[in-house]
């Protein structure tokens, strides 16, 4: 969830007009968080994770699986709740938050985790109290969900929604999805048009197909609506928007409508913080493909395990020159006129830097940084280091997408509204947070590459074996510096179908400066030349001291994540395909139907649940074990 402020939004071409003053008095807002912070010491090594429901409509009757737009009336009674409903538990009052989806809600603990074993094993109570929390609030046929993707997201034949809507509105001008999805506050509309205003175009979006016995060759999709004509963009398919053998997306919430699980870490210092965020960089594109959990769209099997590209796509508001597509206007041209420079990227997409200053950070930065020079030099003048300049200068290449009319003018020393305006329309797979206003808060990492799990005993293990890699990387002196073209190549590899057992990830050797490539079962377990993921956790575990009851129970996560790892576990991406595919009315054509839908939806639940074994996806004993919590 980005920056939720209050007020009038201002259209794309007034918004635009602004674009520089957002910038020139958001880097102002940081430098005085940096004067003030830059010096900070000694915070505790606290955290937390940020879980995304969807809100999914179960019909038994019907047999159908709808998304409940029932956000707002949701977040209102989950409001209502206090201590009361928390009594026994080990968690605080969590709190909730809205999505871009009007059927997601977000939770996010009532007070942050520490590193002991006791606050490592708090976590997964307190995910479970929060799904109580919000499936107390839903209505009986309705249930909190934690997966990556809907299956059936803007399939036109039949509803998705409940209530139902058709696909059309001023907002997205989608020919799959209707404006109604959207979160009603102000800043999700205005910021999927002006996205699309920007960019000169409807985002488009191409996952390949997952080709099937009976799956069309080539597959051109039959539901696309070429005959409609609302808007001027409709025509973009017929054009060429839509590939074949891809499943065609035009929206937004095509991928902002996709659920996640992230977490962020505090740090101790500055320092410490951007020491993390270089080491858990390489880590990223490894824990997206465990976690892999996203491979269908729009009522169709897609031949990749993981929904990153397609947000990616969803949110590229680059305009042609930007996306090479148009003549480049020249190196030289003014730092204010962003449209007028090549970007590599979307805004949302894989780190492009390192932070630390060290040589062998820079030597790892082999990926040209394209930098708003002004913005830099403004850095490097107040003091600011060549590296963290150049991180900053490089997410103010970028146009801030949403400005409201009543926060254009505001005090830098107090608001870091401008800042955060980009700050957070930068979404990449991990973010530098300085401290927000107010003392109670220090330098945090966030870890965002991580799909969403089915169950909350998976999210409590992904979440504490990154927690506990924080520790590796601060207490063992792990060096895992490589450079990031490489990195960049790894995350595309880790969303490729079953990137498990058909992938190798580039990866530094030992404590050589080379690389090597790797299976992520030697990444997770080790090679003779290659201390694994798992083992190093292992060996900072061995020095704390932990009584044998809470080693089992941590041995349960980090197992389940080294099942994943190594195959012995499907990744829930596997287990969707699987269950899509030996579905007794799949046709093997690679459709998603309502029927299978449904089915699949009330199986997930019941697994969720722990009325049903996953045999393959879960330990042994899962469901016995959720029951007994």
């Amino acid at each position: 969830m980005g920056l939720l402020s209050l007020g009038t939004p201002l259209a794309w071409p007034d918004a635009r007009e602004l674009s520089e003053h957002v910038r020139v008095h958001g880097i102002e807002q940081f430098l005085s968080v940096w004067r003030r912070m830059r010096d900070r010491q000694g915070d505790a090594p606290l955290w937390g994770d940020e879980l995304e429901y969807m809100v999914v409509a179960l019909d038994p009757e019907q047999r159908t699986a709808r998304l409940s737009l029932r956000q707002g009336e949701i977040l209102q009674r989950l409001a209502q709740c206090d201590d009361s409903d928390v009594l026994g538990t080990c968690a605080a009052l969590p709190t909730f938050h809205p999505e871009y989806g009007r059927y997601m809600i977000e939770s996010t603990p009532g007070r942050p985790f520490g590193i002991s074993a006791d606050e490592l094993l708090r976590v997964e109570r307190d995910m479970l109290v929060r799904r109580r929390l919000t499936r107390e609030r839903l209505l009986p046929n309705e249930v909190p969900m934690t997966i990556g993707s809907f299956p059936r997201l803007g399939v036109t034949d039949t509803a998705f929604t409940d209530p139902p809507h058709e696909a059309h509105g001023a907002a997205s001008h989608s020919l799959f999805l209707p404006d109604e999805i959207i979160n009603t506050h102000v800043r999700f509309p205005t910021l999927t048009s002006n996205i699309r205003q920007r960019r000169g175009s409807k985002v488009r979006i191409n996952v390949p197909i997952f080709r099937d016995t009976h799956t069309p060759e080539p597959f051109v999709d039959p539901t696309i609506p070429y005959e409609r004509e609302l808007f001027p963009e409709d025509g973009e398919a017929r054009a060429g928007a839509a590939w074949a053998d891809h499943i065609y997306m035009d929206a937004m919430g095509f991928g902002m409508g996709c659920c996640c699980l992230q977490v962020t870490f505090q740090a101790s210092s500055m320092d410490e913080a951007r020491k993390l965020y270089d080491q858990l960089t390489p880590l990223t594109p490894l824990l997206l493909a465990v976690s892999a959990a996203s491979p269908t769209y729009r009522g169709y099997l897609g031949d990749v395990d993981a929904r990153w590209n397609v947000i990616s796509a969803a949110v590229d508001d680059r305009t042609p020159v930007e996306r090479g597509e148009a003549p480049f206007a020249g190196a030289g041209a003014h730092n204010s006129d962003t449209h007028a420079r090549r970007l590599r990227k979307s805004r949302y997409d894989s780190v492009d830097s390192y932070l630390c200053e060290n040589d062998e950070a820079r030597a790892c930065n082999d990926v040209p940084l394209e930098v708003n020079e002004a913005v830099e030099q403004r850095l490097r003048a107040a003091g600011v280091d060549a590296v963290l300049a150049a991180h900053m200068a490089h997410l103010f290449v970028r146009d801030p997408l949403v400005i409201f009319s009543e926060n254009v003018d505001l005090h830098d020393a107090t608001s870091v509204d401008h800042f955060e305006n980009l700050q957070s329309t930068n979404w990449q797979t991990m973010r530098f947070k300085p401290p927000p206003p107010g003392n109670a808060i220090g330098w945090r990492v966030e870890f965002r590459p991580m799909e969403i799990q089915l169950t909350d005993f998976e999210n409590a293990a992904f979440s504490v074996c990154i927690a506990l890699l924080t520790r590796v990387v601060l207490e063992l002196g792990v060096d895992w510096y490589m450079p990031i073209s490489l990195v960049d190549e790894n995350l595309q590899r880790a969303q490729q179908r079953d990137a498990v057992h058909t992938q190798r990830f580039h990866f530094r050797r030992g404590d050589a400066p080379a690389t090597a490539e790797y299976t992520l079962a030697e990444l997770f377990h080790g090679t003779d030349d290659l201390p694994g993921l798992l083992p190093l956790v292992h060996r900072y575990l061995d020095t704390q001291p932990i009584a044998a009851a809470s080693r089992a129970a941590l041995n349960e996560y980090l197992d389940l994540v080294g099942a994943r790892a190594d195959g012995r576990l499907m990744t829930n991406a596997a287990y969707i395909r699987q269950f899509v595919r030996s579905h007794a009315a799949y046709r093997h054509d690679s459709v998603v139907s309502d029927e299978i839908n449904y089915d699949l939806l009330s199986t997930l639940d019941a697994i969720e649940r722990g009325e049903k074994e996953a045999p393959g996806l879960l330990p042994a004993g899962y469901a016995a074990r959720r029951q007994g919590i």
